[in-house]
């Protein structure tokens, strides 16, 4: 089974790809490529977490 990451740490790549998510949509001209590749990554992170928290 592979070694899941402490939960905080998730917490704080999932809120660090936001924050790179947000300086890309308010450029004049985001990258749409990159927005929809951070959008992934946070949907990953975010389903990790929920498998951690689920009882």
């Amino acid at each position: 089974m592979e070694q899941q990451e402490p939960i905080d740490t998730l917490r704080e790549k999932h809120a660090s790809l936001q924050q790179l998510l947000d300086d890309e949509t308010r450029r004049p001209l985001p990258d749409q490529a990159m927005v929809a590749q951070l959008k992934r990554e946070k949907l990953k992170i975010k389903d990790r977490i929920a498998e951690i928290e689920r009882p």
